[in-house]
């Protein structure tokens, strides 16, 4: 693929923005823990920009770890990318990724952007094109994935203090959640006005969601998006994420897409439903004519369990990712399946054939959106392609089986590096620059001492 791009969508661009009186642009690109990163130009430098290609980025950006650091990285490939050297990427705009930017006092959009050589190739370990490749080798066999995110978030106190814990923020009522409300309607009508915010601003942003509801946690909530193509929901999961932050802060709250931010509370989760159709003919290729499950579809969920508690750190990113896995707080430990059973680390949903689906459960909220779908659909299809069959369904609690994934960051990088199949599937140096990423991130978070090694140890050992 060349980053050489079609006339038509200099003008489609060009039109877009003079209908909707954009100013100023936002060039998104995501980086390796889905972290935005970009630029913002205006309006008539971008579309310049577009047609000679001179919208640049320094491409260490792809590989800065969550700390803002750069893992020590000599690289040096074919096209002249030097991680020595730093040199600029070409930012290439994806023009159906383009919406309104809502909130802001100068007309703004977003858009994301394909990373790609001076040469004209697209950067292989970029977030983006990772998840790219991996659709690509759907496309070639004629299968078209669907997936359908739900994504869990937190509203918080304001805290400036990373020392002290978080605290739910007061609501309506003049008072602050302090015990679990599971889809309680009184409870979410405490946060009314924020709600009706990140609807509107979604709304403007052409963000497909569907429902929002109150999740078992303090002041937690969870919204669907509805099922659709891949790489746009995790455009949208993206940008869902940006606007809800800054919808909060409007409001003098936070809101955490964190896996396990508060001690006492659940995890937040990103589930993801997935289904495969036909290409030409779009039907659901997970059920057979009779509605009985396809033997492609038990091989994507052979596949989800072999491989899934291998790639743990393209779902569990973070050293916090862990905490969350607990059965006392409803999240899985294991990669059994079940029908409409929430212990299963896979559950499927009832449904009748045009709709069968599975659900991984096993994401978290702080996932990179692109890695995290990537990953899910990569084990699902070398399933698929190794005519893998899966465990037997489970009727009881998963929760009472032996734990299946990793139960650290550091256990499950040395898993990820160890899994062939798998970097063949996402390539070799996508996988060598993101464990260099999280090997570094992990070593930061072992140089602090923590407030709990201070309470227990400083005057007892």
């Amino acid at each position: 693929m060349s980053f050489e791009t079609d006339p038509s969508i200099h003008k489609r661009l060009e039109a877009w923005i003079k209908e909707k009186g954009v100013a100023e642009i936002e060039l998104i690109l995501p980086d390796m823990n889905g972290i935005i990163r970009g630029k913002v130009v205006p309006a008539p430098r971008f579309l310049k920009g577009v047609s000679n290609h001179t919208l640049r980025i320094a491409s260490s950006i792809l590989r800065v770890t969550v700390t803002g650091e750069y893992p020590d990285l000599e690289t040096d490939d074919e096209d002249g990318f030097s991680d020595t050297l730093d040199p600029d990427c070409v930012l290439v705009p994806d023009p159906t990724s383009i919406c309104v930017a809502p909130g802001y006092r100068t007309p703004t959009a977003y858009v994301v952007t394909d990373a790609y050589s001076h040469a004209g190739k697209l950067i292989d370990i970029a977030p983006r094109q990772v998840l790219r490749r991996v659709l690509d080798l759907y496309a070639e066999r004629g299968w078209e994935p669907v997936v359908a995110p739900e994504v869990e978030f937190f509203l918080t106190a304001r805290n400036i203090d990373p020392d002290l814990p978080l605290e739910t923020p007061v609501g309506r009522s003049g008072r602050a959640e302090t015990v679990s409300q599971p889809y309680g309607l009184e409870a979410i009508n405490e946060y009314e006005d924020l709600i009706e915010q990140i609807y509107e601003y979604c709304e403007i942003a052409d963000l497909d969601i569907e429902t929002m509801i109150h999740e078992a946690g303090a002041a937690q909530l969870e919204v669907n998006f509805n099922h659709g193509n891949a790489l746009e929901l995790a455009d949208q999961v993206l940008m869902f994420k940006r606007i809800v932050r800054q919808v909060a802060l409007s409001q003098n709250v936070y809101a955490t897409f964190m896996a396990k931010p508060m001690d006492n509370q659940p995890g937040s989760a990103m589930h993801i439903h997935q289904s495969l159709v036909d290409k030409a003919t779009g039907r659901n290729l997970f059920a057979n004519a009779n509605g009985t499950d396809s033997k492609l579809f038990r091989s994507f969920v052979g596949g989800l369990q072999t491989y899934l508690p291998e790639v743990a750190p393209l779902f569990a990113p973070n050293v916090n990712s862990f905490r969350r896995m607990r059965p006392q707080f409803d999240a899985p430990i294991n990669v059994q399946w079940g029908l409409d059973n929430r212990s299963c680390g896979l559950r499927t949903p009832i449904s009748d054939g045009r709709n069968r689906r599975v659900e991984n459960r096993l994401p978290g909220a702080d996932a990179n959106p692109y890695l995290a779908i990537a990953s899910s659909l990569a084990c699902g299809y070398v399933g698929m392609v190794q005519g893998l069959e899966p465990g037997p369904l489970i009727t009881t609690s998963a929760y009472r089986m032996p734990r299946s994934l990793p139960r650290t960051l550091d256990e499950a990088l040395g898993r990820f590096q160890n899994c062939e199949p798998m970097r063949e599937v996402f390539g070799e140096e996508f996988c060598r620059v993101f464990a260099h990423v999280k090997l570094d991130e992990l070593d930061a978070f072992e140089g602090v001492v923590s407030a709990w090694e201070r309470e227990h140890l400083l005057l007892k050992v």
